[in-house]
């Protein structure tokens, strides 16, 4: 695949992404799990079609020590037992957010699910996760960045 635009050899990429990334590293620092982080970010982008950060997300999940079997059956996770009912909700959660314009928004019964495993911090935690892979995802899936190059690592700051 042809990249439509080569994002870092624009002035704006840079200061945009360095923006996002910020962003989240203040999730980074709550006590919203990095698996559960990890998950989010890996099912947003399959719905999205992303195939950078899925590049990015199921390399680095497995660097933080996430199972293949796990990473593996994202797409299929309501049929998977490896899934704690915390990641289960987090996932539904994340499925509703990434699909507004396709129904009723997020449901309260979503909601309430992640709501009993997730206090307000972490709740907005997820929320935000949610917001900002959809955000890269966008970037990435518009301007039709290739992916299949990603080391871990590459981006840290």
């Amino acid at each position: 695949m042809q990249a439509r635009l080569e994002l870092f050899k624009t002035a704006l990429a840079p200061k945009l992404v360095k923006h996002l990334v910020s962003a989240a590293k203040v999730i980074e620092a709550t006590e919203l799990p990095l698996a559960t982080r990890e998950l989010v970010n890996i099912r947003a982008s399959q719905i999205n079609g992303c195939s950078g950060c899925l590049d990015m997300h199921t390399k680095d999940a497995a660097h933080a020590g996430e199972t293949s079997t796990r990473l593996n059956l994202v797409a299929a996770w309501r049929e998977a037992t490896v899934f704690t009912e915390a990641e289960r909700a987090a996932l539904e959660l994340t499925e509703q957010g990434c699909r507004l314009a396709d129904g009723s928004g997020v449901t309260d019964e979503a909601w309430d699910a992640a709501a009993k495993h997730y206090d307000d911090e972490q709740l907005l935690a997820l929320v935000t996760q949610i917001a900002l892979i959809n955000a890269f995802n966008r970037l990435n899936v518009i301007t039709r960045q290739p992916a299949g190059n990603y080391q871990v690592g590459q981006l840290a700051h």
